[in-house]
């Protein structure tokens, strides 16, 4: 079975790429659809759940999961809401009444994501453990 590499035993340097500069990416990625079409931003939506998901096995269980979720999750908010902003187009979707909430949202959402990942890829390593067998004695 494949074990991803722990977040925690990457160099520092991907560690900030993979948790902080990926979803701010997609997420103002996802800003910029938000201008563009619903079913584009619903998609980049989609692309980073999966993402959560899978970041979420790089992880012990699905406390660490969860932290780098929340985590993610803001950032994504944040670029999502800054792309959008400074692309200056209308929203395609609804933000709200009050569009900052939305990062509080895409947050809590990263963290429940996130720890979804961390309890399957725990559970897929747990499965994957072959106990040692009881030799019989003669």
């Amino acid at each position: 079975m494949f074990t991803p590499t722990l977040f925690r035993d990457r160099p520092r340097a991907v560690q900030v790429v993979l948790g902080g500069v990926v979803p701010l990416a997609i997420g103002a990625l996802a800003g910029i659809m938000l201008g563009v079409a619903a079913a584009a931003y619903w998609a980049v939506g989609i692309i980073a759940a999966v993402g959560g998901i899978l970041a979420g096995f790089e992880h012990r269980d699905g406390w660490g999961g969860a932290d780098r979720g929340l985590v993610g999750g803001a950032l994504y908010g944040i670029g999502l809401l800054v792309a959008h902003a400074i692309a200056g187009t209308d929203a395609t979707v609804s933000l709200g009444s009050f569009p900052p909430l939305l990062a509080v949202f895409t947050a809590i959402i990263g963290m429940l994501l996130g720890a979804l990942g961390g309890r399957l890829g725990r559970a897929a390593r747990e499965r994957s453990e072959v106990p040692a067998r009881e030799v019989p004695s003669r």
